[in-house]
């Protein structure tokens, strides 16, 4: 037994020092940096709280490996982003412009919060306003009420 864990356990501790950084894809760093910083805008569409930079889904690797070659190309960032703004829609963009089609996005939440703390004070008044025998007692209030008798 010991023949065997012993160079289980040798080659346990010798793997750390065989591990490297992984090389980026591209061979132009340049190339790469770019990548990942137009990627770090974009959402992925698998995950859809990740940005593609992040993203380990099959599809986040396919579209990094298009935008690389994209911009092997000589795509500019701003053609990139409307390629896949086009390909995908807005929702495709972590920061979607405002126009018409997107102030749900952009004011969707403020506006269920608005309207959470009005029907919220709206309940608060009106139960301010009702008398004290209109609720049901509490658990304690009937046990009181019931040693008192």
């Amino acid at each position: 037994m010991a023949r065997v864990i012993v160079p289980l356990l040798a080659a346990c501790l010798a793997l750390p020092l065989l591990a490297r950084e992984a090389a980026p894809l591209a061979d132009n760093p340049e190339v790469e940096a770019r990548m990942l910083r137009i990627t770090s805008e974009l959402r992925c569409l698998v995950c859809q709280n990740q940005t593609i930079a992040d993203s380990h889904a099959d599809l986040a690797e396919d579209l990094r490996r298009q935008v690389r070659e994209m911009i092997e190309h000589g795509q500019s960032d701003r053609q990139i982003v409307d390629y896949m703004t086009a390909r995908y829609g807005d929702f495709v963009l972590y920061r979607p412009p405002l126009k018409a089609t997107t102030w749900l996005l952009w004011f969707g939440p403020g506006a269920l919060l608005v309207g959470g703390l009005v029907a919220l004070g709206l309940v608060l008044r009106q139960r301010s306003r009702m008398s004290p025998d209109r609720f049901e007692p509490d658990e304690l209030d009937i046990a009181e009420e019931i040693s008192r008798r």
